[in-house]
């Protein structure tokens, strides 16, 4: 499969030519021959359903680098007779799009469509997106826009209304390992790598698809006798780091999911994405805010001792730093895994602010007001106060609620941990406050 132009890796380019990448020479000519994103493009796709009706409309393909966007993008104009124009939102701005927009009129007045690739479209401001919609709307031409970014926070509601997104998922180990095979039948050669070496490569591409063929071009270009250990693999290649954004999808996706985990029960998958965002360089700092507020909301009174466990690693971080510091976090991760869950507490507190916010400037009943002054004390301030110390069991049972509010009751503990205890309390003092309003 080889062309006789293309020199295998590691040998010298013919004169006058250069080697053309790996990842080039293996760029799929139909979608059929695309690895992965078969819930896309296959027959029953949202893709593979548009084209097989005719009914081909605007896209946003939103995914990881590396998983095919371009590539399928390219396709999907050859496939479709329509010309192809990428631009880049990075090195574009309003007059350049004006000359793709005029060329893209000058050529459907001849009868030929364009297909516009925008890559990176989420860099595009506001009025450079709005600038899209009058040429999408007359068929001067077919978006087709990519972004690692989430189109709901990035992209304006009105280009998102013309356009359909699909989302593209990272290649899958089966995939990897497809896709390194075709790489091998196109050099005519087998990495030379053991099976848990081949494996460490794969992973260290992390689903992204050009970036293993990056990784096998060099692999390959290696001379070596025998087979490489997965050791000897680590030493020449700097492994790639994991896809994620600090302030992107990447960043609230895994510590969505730390939460769930902690929220869940799980130690073990706590600690897994607890350590996935430690490998992916997040501030240990940001991670002890957060799950300081998990031991807050989903712990809460079920075990006050996990709040100070909390306070107290986060200390400890500060005080060690990293990496001595992160095994107290992950000591409270674990422990707040484990802990007996309620949220009641959080529900009672965001239940009370909505109901200080819909009962306005209520004033507090007046025997409960001080009355410093004896004209406070003509207006009955504090008048008919039951001081609670001299009362039975040390409860008067008044109430304490505006005049022109009900009572209302926000905290249920649950059946839970130190809950338990702090819910006979409450329907003790409930059944005394019924007994004294008698």
């Amino acid at each position: 499969m080889a062309d006789l132009f293309d020199p295998a890796p590691g040998d010298p380019a013919p004169e006058g030519r250069a080697p053309r990448p790996l990842a080039d020479r293996l760029r799929p000519t139909r979608l059929s021959e695309v690895i992965g994103q078969t819930k896309v493009i296959g027959p029953d796709g949202p893709l593979g359903v548009m084209l097989d009706s005719g009914a081909l409309s605007s896209l946003v393909f939103w995914g990881p680098p590396g998983v095919g966007k371009t590539t399928i993008a390219r396709l999907l104009a050859d496939e479709t007779d329509l010309h192809f124009v990428q631009i880049s939102a990075i090195f574009s701005g309003v007059a350049e799009l004006k000359k793709v927009f005029e060329a893209a009129k000058q050529r459907r007045r001849t009868g030929q469509g364009t297909l516009l690739f925008v890559d990176e479209i989420h860099r595009f401001n506001k009025a450079q997106q709005d600038s899209f919609l009058p040429h999408m709307e007359d068929g001067t031409i077919l978006l087709v826009g990519a972004t690692t970014e989430n189109p709901s926070f990035e992209l304006n509601a009105a280009l998102l209304s013309r356009a359909q997104v699909l989302v593209l998922e990272r290649l899958s180990h089966a995939e990897l390992e497809q896709l390194a095979a075709r790489a091998e039948t196109e050099m005519d050669r087998p990495l030379p790598l053991d099976a848990h070496a081949r494996r460490a490569l794969l992973e260290m591409a992390d689903g992204d698809g050009r970036a293993l063929l990056n990784l096998v071009e060099q692999v390959a270009a290696w001379r070596v006798d025998g087979e490489l250990d997965t050791g000897a693999l680590r030493t020449r290649l700097m492994r790639r780091a994991a896809q994620y954004d600090k302030s992107g999808d990447g960043h609230y996706n895994l510590i969505s999911a730390l939460h769930k985990s902690v929220r869940g029960s799980d130690p073990d998958a706590s600690l897994y994405w607890f350590a996935r965002m430690l490998e992916a360089g997040e501030d240990p700092r940001y991670l002890a805010r957060r799950i300081t507020r998990m031991a807050v909301e989903d712990i809460g009174l079920a075990d006050p001792e996990a709040q100070r466990l909390c306070l107290e690693g986060w200390q400890t971080y500060e005080r060690l730093g990293s990496p001595e510091g992160e095994l107290a976090l992950a000591q409270a991760v674990i422990y707040l895994a484990l802990a007996p869950k309620s949220n009641a507490a959080y529900a009672a507190y965001k239940a009370a602010r909505r109901a200080a916010k819909s009962t306005g400037s209520l004033m507090p009943p007046k025997h409960i007001l001080n009355a410093p002054t004896s004209l406070m004390k003509d207006q009955g301030y504090g008048s008919g106060y039951a001081y609670d110390h001299d009362a039975e069991d040390g409860f008067s049972g008044q109430d304490y609620f505006p005049d022109d509010m009900d009572r209302a009751a926000f905290y249920a503990p649950v059946e839970r941990g130190f809950e338990r205890d702090l819910k006979k309390r409450v329907e003790y003092f409930a059944k005394l406050r019924r007994e004294r309003s008698e």
